[in-house]
């Protein structure tokens, strides 16, 4: 059977303050435990250093773990592979091989190609317009002014005598014509100087 309920100030004097109470059981130590606090019972973590506590993963605003690099950030001197300064290697494209500029080289291909449709007269625009300011143009196009007029004035006499020859002398250095302003555009196009063979050098 239960003990019956004590009647008060049994358990000890009006000065205990545990007087009225039963005794509360012994803790490991030898001593009572502490009553709960308010809150549900549990005990509030003691705080931490820096008079706040701090759960375990919590990083404070403005602060960066060692190693860690924004998002879009550049370190100073970093460049991206495949990046490309600007100016660092030229205008896009850069110039043709063998020639300062692709104006050059256009100039230099009319003066070649352009022999076989209008004779003399291509090579000639080619250095009137291009000589003084580019030696390139003007090496290109003396080359070609002087085949031109070599075989051009092997193409009047061929006319006169084509009427004896059947056409031959006519054909002939024409064909010749054709084919080596053919290699010579070629040539140019490679960015190479191409020296007209069987050619009486007028222009120096």
């Amino acid at each position: 059977m239960s003990e019956p309920p004590r009647p008060p100030g049994e358990y000890g004097s009006p000065s205990d303050p545990n007087a009225g109470y039963p005794p509360q059981p012994p803790v490991s130590g030898g001593g009572y435990a502490p009553p709960p606090s308010s809150g549900g019972g549990a005990y509030a973590p003691p705080p931490t250093s820096g008079g706040g506590y701090q759960q375990p993963g919590y990083q404070q605003p403005g602060y960066q773990q060692p190693g860690y690099q924004q998002p879009g950030y550049q370190q100073p001197g970093y460049q991206q592979p495949g990046y490309q300064q600007p100016g660092a290697y030229g205008p896009p494209g850069g110039a043709p091989v063998g020639y300062a500029n692709s104006d050059e080289k256009t100039w230099a291909l009319i003066a070649h190609f352009g022999g076989i449709v209008v004779g003399f007269i291509a090579p000639l625009v080619a250095l009137l317009a291009k000589g003084n300011e580019s030696p390139t143009v003007k090496a290109h196009a003396t080359e070609a002014l002087n085949f031109q007029i070599t075989w051009g004035i092997i193409l009047f006499v061929g006319a006169l005598l084509s009427v004896c020859t059947f056409g031959l002398t006519l054909i002939a250095p024409w064909v010749v014509v054709i084919v080596f302003a053919i290699l010579g555009g070629m040539k140019a196009n490679n960015g190479e100087l191409y020296r007209y063979p069987m050619t009486f050098r007028f222009i120096k």
